[in-house]
């Protein structure tokens, strides 16, 4: 054997002791960290619930703007062709129809409620073709657009539990 082939060894032999003495986590070490992680998120997670319902009741807030603003298109637009036929209730037989103004909103399409919506009311007046009250119900919360209500920070719009 060569001193070259030795020294090659020697290395290789001195390589694999390190690695063998060199040592992981200990398990205590593990656990500790796992109850701080663990700590970490039971402090989260009541945070991030309250930022969700908040965006949830946003959510609401803004479909029900889209069904307001597809109310008040449509229902002007029959008021500037034929004023007599306006109801004061939207329905599936007025005209407009509840149909058009959801579709038109992109919450429903003939007949079926999409995006968690399961149902949509409209009121107008009739004397002048304004949507004075619509009633968006999403999931579990309704949200109630009235016309001319100034209460809170998105008025006229206001979000509660379903009735």
């Amino acid at each position: 054997m060569s001193l070259l082939n030795l020294l090659e060894e020697f290395i290789m032999f001195e390589k694999i002791r390190k690695t063998k003495n060199k040592k992981g986590f200990t398990l205590v070490e593990l656990i500790v960290v796992l109850v701080i992680l663990a700590i970490l998120a039971a402090l989260l997670v009541p945070a991030l619930t309250g930022y969700i319902d908040k965006a949830n009741n946003e959510k609401l807030i803004a479909t029900t703007r889209q069904v307001v603003m597809a109310a008040q298109t449509e229902v002007s637009e029959q008021y500037g062709k034929d004023p007599s036929k306006l109801k004061a209730t939207i329905a599936a037989d007025t005209n407009p129809t509840l149909d058009e103004i959801t579709t038109l909103a992109e919450v429903g399409k003939k007949g079926a409620y999409t995006n968690g919506v399961s149902s949509v009311s409209v009121t107008v007046d009739p004397s002048n073709g304004h949507v004075t009250k619509v009633i968006v119900v999403q999931g579990a919360k309704q949200c109630t657009y009235a016309e001319g209500s100034t209460v809170g920070d998105n008025a006229p719009y206001s979000v509660g539990d379903k009735e």
